[in-house]
């Protein structure tokens, strides 16, 4: 029988052996973990002492400070352009003001331009009248030209002589016109032109008068009328 099991377990029919660890699992896995931990950390030493040696990391420190130079230097450049930007912005609104008040100012140019035209006309036309004498009214200064077919341009200064404490005029200036109409005599029965008057020292009468048909005027009367219908001053011309 001894012999039988001796012969058996020396036999192919003997029972395998399995050698089992006695470690556990969990301290398994936690060797396993520092085992891969050690070699990627050894891995990672290898690769930055493979870049240390190439050069890379300085490289890459110096393109790091580049570009912060660079983000630096758009800062500052916007802040440069956001100034400028400022500066042409106040510039451009003088600009429109200052284009404003030149317009202004050649506005005014031309307003006063043309008041001395008048004031020119005007004191050409007062040099014209002669000194006056005594008291009361006189017409000075008539003239009267044709100023297109059928038209007649008339002025008149109407005088009050004696001094800023003379009364005030009222009354009223009228023009009477005479010559010839389809070749025959012919004069106004109406005045061709009334105009009310008030004033105390001077009076300027003008206008634009409209002719009959077929008329040629050859003698303009003024005659300047009170209040009372009288007649106080009067003058006549010529054509």
């Amino acid at each position: 029988m001894r012999w039988r099991l001796i012969r058996r377990r020396l036999s192919i029919s003997s029972p395998r052996m399995a050698v089992r660890s006695h470690m556990p699992w969990p301290l398994r896995w936690a060797v396993a973990a520092l085992m891969l931990g050690f070699s990627a950390a050894l891995a990672l030493w290898a690769f930055e002492f493979g870049r240390n040696i190439a050069g890379l990391n300085q490289d890459g420190r110096h393109a790091s400070e580049l570009i912060t130079q660079l983000r630096q230097q758009l800062d500052d450049a916007r802040r440069d352009r956001d100034a400028a930007q400022s500066v042409a912005n106040s510039a451009d609104s003088l600009l429109k003001a200052e284009k404003v008040t030149q317009q202004r100012l050649a506005e005014q140019v031309k307003s006063l331009e043309a008041e001395n035209l008048a004031l020119k006309d005007d004191l050409g036309f007062f040099e014209r009248l002669l000194p006056a004498s005594g008291s009361g009214l006189s017409v000075r200064g008539l003239q009267a030209e044709a100023a297109g077919p059928g038209q007649l341009r008339f002025q008149l200064l109407i005088m009050q002589q004696g001094g800023r404490a003379q009364p005030e005029f009222k009354g009223k200036v009228e023009l009477l016109l005479s010559g010839t109409r389809d070749g025959r005599p012919w004069a106004d029965s109406v005045p061709t032109f009334s105009q009310p008057l008030a004033f105390k020292q001077y009076r300027r009468v003008e206008g634009l008068l409209n002719l009959p048909a077929n008329s040629t005027v050859k003698q303009v009367q003024v005659r300047v009328i009170d209040e009372g219908g009288q007649v106080r001053a009067g003058q006549v011309q010529a054509l």
